[in-house]
């Protein structure tokens, strides 16, 4: 069991190396990967969840295994997909491989169904948290040059089905992705630490 854990946790590693191609499509020569998609996708998530009253620690879950396959089928952007016929059904059969007789491997399947398929209110809070996390994105891609990444903005506003998700990408809209800083200051310098 532990060289099974091992393996697994070497293989989650890899999610470091696999790049969101989609974001390619968009002229961008060095995109996201997708373990940062997915770390920063259960960051919203969890953020959701308190905002709609529901299992924050079941949303996060969920999306910090969403794209555990991509170790084996890599990252698919929209126009490859076109040609897969069943997508998630070559990533549930990924995911029953890597799971298989590991203790936990069914609690982890199931959260990706209830994901995938949105039947519980943390699984759609989770899908629109992996949605609005790359409006984000696209937001900072699209503000240091890529126009192309709006598509994703619109795309991810159409799709969402939360009214807190709604009205986080309403925000987005208006918020500057270096504002987080800038309007609280924090890059202020004191004269004397120029000189020290």
């Amino acid at each position: 069991m532990l060289k099974k854990l091992a393996n697994l946790i070497f293989e989650c590693l890899q999610l470091k190396e696999i790049k969101h191609e989609g974001w390619r499509m968009a002229g961008v020569p060095n995109p996201d990967s997708v373990a940062e998609h997915s770390l920063n996708a259960a960051q919203i998530a969890y953020i959701l969840a308190k905002m709609e009253w529901a299992d924050a620690n079941k949303c996060a879950s969920m999306l910090v295994w969403h794209d555990i396959a991509e170790t084996r089928v890599g990252d698919m952007h929209k126009v490859a997909t076109r040609y897969i016929t069943n997508k998630m059904e070559a990533e549930e059969k990924v995911m029953e491989d890597q799971f298989r007789d590991i203790e936990f491997g069914d609690d982890i399947l199931e959260l990706f169904h209830q994901y995938e398929h949105r039947t519980t209110l943390e699984g759609v809070i989770a899908k629109d948290a992996d949605y609005l996390e790359q409006a984000f994105q696209a937001k900072k891609y699209m503000e240091i040059g890529y126009r192309e990444t709006q598509d994703w903005i619109i795309n991810v506003g159409k799709s969402l089905r939360t009214e807190s998700a709604k009205k986080l990408w309403e925000e987005l809209q208006t918020t500057g992705f270096t504002d987080w800083w800038k309007k609280w200051n924090l890059k202020k310098i004191e004269a004397t630490e120029i000189y020290n």
